[in-house]
């Protein structure tokens, strides 16, 4: 058994120490915002925070999580308020989509670090993100607007 805490609820997951996190999510959790891509934490697909950090779930066993904060798309918000999904919406960033959550964690964990990327800061953050459709002019146009968005949102506080 092992207890991790993901969008804010705590949860005692019985399943192997080495299982991948994605699949506890997937499986065991309910929550299949987070897609499997690759497998081999190459598309960036699976991405979810832990501890604020982007890392890919396909690869980290569950045991690395144990105690620590997870968050997935699900999580960002619940009702689409996070400053990338307005502004994922607001341009009309997705094709398919299929990616689309690994690339807005991505993009959520820069801006929390990061609230005004440069074209290369995006470039670099989200390096390990695969867009099959290749909407990358839109998702790039989408973090700076997301920034400004977040921004204004602080402005207005």
């Amino acid at each position: 058994m092992v207890t991790l805490t993901v969008n804010g609820q705590t949860h005692n997951v019985d399943a192997d120490g080495d299982t991948p996190l994605l699949w506890v999510l997937r499986d065991h959790l309910g929550l299949t915002g987070t897609k499997f891509g690759c497998g081999m934490a190459l598309c960036g697909a699976c991405t979810v925070h832990v501890d604020g950090a982007p890392l890919r779930s396909c690869v980290l066993r569950l045991t690395a999580v144990a105690g620590k904060t997870v968050t997935t798309i699900e999580g960002l918000s619940s009702d689409r308020s996070h400053p990338v999904q307005r502004a994922w919406i607001e341009l009309d960033v997705p094709q398919c989509g299929y990616c689309q959550s690994g690339q807005i964690m991505s993009a959520a964990a820069l801006l929390a670090n990061n609230p005004v990327p440069s074209d290369q800061d995006i470039n670099a953050a989200l390096a390990g993100n695969i867009c099959r459709c290749g909407t990358y002019v839109r998702i790039r146009k989408a973090i700076h607007r997301a920034s400004e968005l977040q921004r204004a949102s602080k402005s207005a506080s």
